[in-house]
């Protein structure tokens, strides 16, 4: 009897600190964007974090895009050539990235990289009062910290999203092309017909939602991070992992309302 009460405990007290936290998610994401419609604007805040998500990430979004566009055109044209059909490995290809592989792989390069890091500044600032300690002095700490954050990754996934097409389908025609033998004429023709840019506009919006929700997700993770060292350490893998999470399944729910 006593052990089935203690589970019943731990149940409640559990989705008591589920709702809680639900509760704490939201409320602090309404207080984001209301601190990000009122003066003073944090436009060297805004900077600073454009330069860490831009230039910072294009390394590893470049090197993604150009090796997935490279290994799906091998794959694809293996399959494809079953069917003597090796001219719609370029739009295959095109359409993939476009849609899907583009937002969603950026996002999830990016969530390692970048919200990943959110989660571990604004931990270690909170872990060592720094946040409290702006309160003090009437700065608004969403305000300075969150809202250039999460403002210079909406920005810029999409941007980052766009030069994963590009460097993607340009793998792919240097496999497709070059190593395997495809016409160009072929490949070129099939992606300039099937591929429309409602294909490519999509897939940018996708990458501006992810690029809200793991910015955010990174920043939620450190602003309430708590437990010293071990606390931070723990913020920052749930950011990469909630975020990635969020990802997949929203890019699910985008793709049925878009197509």
């Amino acid at each position: 009897m006593g052990r089935g009460r203690k589970g019943i405990e731990r149940l409640g007290q559990g989705a008591t600190a589920a709702i809680e936290g639900l509760g704490r998610f939201a409320t602090l994401f309404v207080e984001m964007i209301l601190a990000g419609l009122r003066p003073p604007y944090r436009l060297h805040q805004l900077f600073q974090a454009m330069d860490f998500v831009g230039f910072g990430s294009l390394f590893i979004v470049m090197l993604t895009g150009f090796f997935t566009g490279a290994v799906f055109a091998y794959q694809s044209a293996y399959a494809f050539r079953l069917f003597n059909a090796e001219a719609l490995v370029g739009a295959t290809v095109a359409l993939a990235i476009t849609r899907e592989l583009g937002p969603v792989l950026t996002g999830l390069m990016v969530a390692g990289r970048v919200s990943s890091a959110m989660a571990t500044v604004l931990g270690t600032m909170r872990v060592t009062e720094q946040i409290d300690a702006m309160k003090t002095m009437a700065v608004n700490p969403v305000q300075y910290l969150i809202v250039p954050r999460v403002l210079a990754t909406f920005l810029l996934l999409p941007i980052l999203c766009l030069l994963f097409d590009f460097i993607g389908i340009l793998g792919a025609y240097v496999v497709g092309v070059g190593l395997l033998g495809i016409d160009f004429g072929a490949f070129d023709s099939r992606v300039r017909d099937l591929v429309e840019v409602a294909d490519i506009v999509n897939g940018l919006v996708k990458a501006a939602v992810f690029g809200v929700l793991l910015s955010y997700i990174g920043c939620y993770k450190g602003f309430y991070a708590q437990g010293g060292a071990k606390g931070v350490g723990e913020a920052t893998t749930s950011a990469v992992v909630t975020s990635s999470i969020a990802i997949l399944i929203v890019d699910y729910f985008l793709t049925v309302l878009m197509w």
